[in-house]
């Protein structure tokens, strides 16, 4: 179906952005036909369960320091400008805009209306173009989909344009390299060039609403899961990537809300989404059933290969990247809630995987330390694959997900402990990293003891038990905990030496305490006294 064949309007709007469309154009294509395209194109094949798995170039990862948004008078005085956030003259986007619609005016493009944020009262209506068919099955998957007689009237907020094929000139276009995304809120719009990473344009749209929800309609951003049991009570789950986000909170006995992106207004927790970016790497059907089954036809599976001689992906392989993905649609997870849309939540989890075996599997954070360790966003993960390298290494990224957002930390954490306050929500930490001792000498926290704690948190369980803090971070740790062994929730008695692990604590609070130096002007005393003690 070309675009000619539905209606006109979409047509016009693109001949008004610049984008001549003397090359075919086709428009709100189906999955299906979005596949066989792709295969037309011999630019992916099917795996032996009908998914779609597609390799997406030089790029198999977001390029953060090739994402730059636009200095101007709106973002100039309220974008907290950094590492991650990287100011570009107006001038360059603009140059940008002309040249990249005038590279599609004459390609094949596949045009998709969608929206983001499930709640109706903060929709967004996105409209995106690319340059590839996979590339829009992408944008099927995860933005949230329109229905026809929504259609008829769309009006984009936002656009994106996709070329990975286009490519930039450095030298004057203002860019570091060939690939680049620019974001201007003047304009509405995300241009994404040089780079076949998905990924780009569904953290471009987190991007815009980490700076429009909390500062235009007081709706706290999350980078988290979340989800919701029988009786509606609602839990959100924040961690980076590897902590289990995606693992604990599907859980077969709670409806999944989303993984990755949600809004908290006051009396509703959303979905940004309408599907989910789930990693593959040693994916099985035993430990992510909800995953591995979602895997099918309309999926789109990134970066993977075949055992030799067919189509059966290995999951275990990182022989292109350990960033290996699959899309597909929220409805593909047998009890995900439609429309995405929860209560305010009752627990908050922190999830860290803690390579050093220092912080308790579980342990309940005050409103101050919870504000903390939101700010801190931390986990400690193996420092990679070569040989002999066994140290773990720390990572700390804002509000667990610094990359995405524009504002400073201080501003969501601060939302998020009025929240806590007004709703009366209890947050946890939960590490599902080493105890025992670091990596190399204690073991990975059982996957059955993590759950049963949450589990405890989640039914009250929790709430009447002792608790003792740790010495050095303070949190409140429980004595006892139904179905998972006592002598494991203080972490300190799980050391054979005990020294060792007072000193890798001290070591380990300094770190949060330098990591913290940048954003202490930007918080309150509470939130400063929630500090760990060396």
């Amino acid at each position: 179906m070309s675009l000619n064949t539905l209606n006109s309007a979409p047509l016009e709007a693109l001949q008004q952005m610049g984008i001549s469309t003397k090359g075919n154009v086709h428009y709100q294509q189906t999955p299906t036909n979005l596949v066989e395209q792709t295969l037309q194109r011999k630019e992916g094949v099917l795996n032996d369960t009908g998914a779609l798995v597609i390799k997406t170039g030089e790029f198999t990862g977001r390029s953060p320091k090739d994402k730059f948004i636009v200095k101007d008078s709106i973002t100039s005085d309220t974008v907290h400008w950094n590492d991650f956030n990287i100011p570009i003259e107006e001038k360059y986007f603009d140059n940008m805009y002309e040249k990249l619609t005038k590279y599609l005016s004459d390609k094949e493009i596949w045009v998709r209306d969608c929206y983001a944020c499930a709640d109706s009262n903060y929709r967004l209506n996105i409209r995106v173009i690319n340059e590839n068919p996979w590339s829009n099955i992408f944008a099927h998957n995860m933005f949230l989909r329109p229905t026809q007689s929504e259609l008829e009237h769309f009006k984009a907020d936002w656009h994106i344009i996709q070329a990975p094929s286009f490519k930039a000139d450095a030298t004057v276009d203002g860019t570091r390299q060939h690939n680049f995304a620019m974001v201007s809120f003047s304009k509405k719009t995300i241009l994404i060039g040089g780079s076949g990473y998905t990924g780009e344009m569904k953290k471009g749209i987190f991007t815009i609403l980490n700076y429009i929800l909390p500062q235009e309609k007081n709706v706290l951003s999350m980078h988290c899961s979340a989800n919701m049991g029988k009786d509606g009570d609602t839990a959100i789950f924040f961690g980076l990537s590897g902590t289990g986000k995606t693992t604990l909170s599907a859980d077969p006995n709670r409806s999944l809300i989303g993984d990755d992106e949600h809004g908290w207004t006051d009396e509703t927790v959303f979905n940004f989404e309408g599907g989910c970016y789930a990693k593959t790497i040693d994916l099985s059907e035993e430990k992510e059933p909800e995953i591995f089954h979602a895997i099918k036809h309309g999926a789109l599976v990134e970066n993977t290969v075949f055992f030799e001689g067919t189509n059966k992906i290995d999951f275990h392989s990182k022989a292109i990247t350990e960033n290996t993905r699959v899309s597909y649609p929220l409805n593909y997870i047998s009890n995900a809630l439609e429309p995405s849309v929860g209560k305010t939540p009752k627990n908050i989890f922190f999830l860290t995987a803690d390579a050093y075996g220092i912080l308790p599997p579980i342990s309940k954070l005050s409103p101050g330390q919870a504000m903390y360790q939101f700010i801190s966003g931390y986990t400690a993960k193996v420092a990679g694959t070569e040989a002999g390298v066994t140290e773990p290494k720390s990572t700390f990224s804002a509000c667990f997900g610094a990359p995405f957002l524009p504002l400073h930390p201080g501003k969501y954490a601060e939302m998020l402990g009025k929240k806590m306050r007004t709703h009366d929500v209890k947050v946890w930490m939960i590490n599902t990293g080493w105890t025992g001792g670091p990596y190399g000498i204690g073991h990975r926290m059982s996957l059955k003891y993590t759950r049963a704690m949450i589990t405890a948190a989640l039914e009250g369980k929790l709430d009447n038990v002792s608790y003792e803090a740790h010495p050095v971070f303070g949190m409140m740790m429980p004595t006892t905990c139904p179905d998972v062994p006592a002598e494991i929730l203080n972490p300190r008695n799980t050391w054979n030496d005990k020294t060792a692990y007072d000193e890798k604590a001290t070591d380990l609070a300094n770190q949060f305490i330098k990591n913290f130096e940048k954003y202490a002007s930007g918080v309150t005393e509470e939130i400063l006294a929630a500090a760990p003690k060396p």
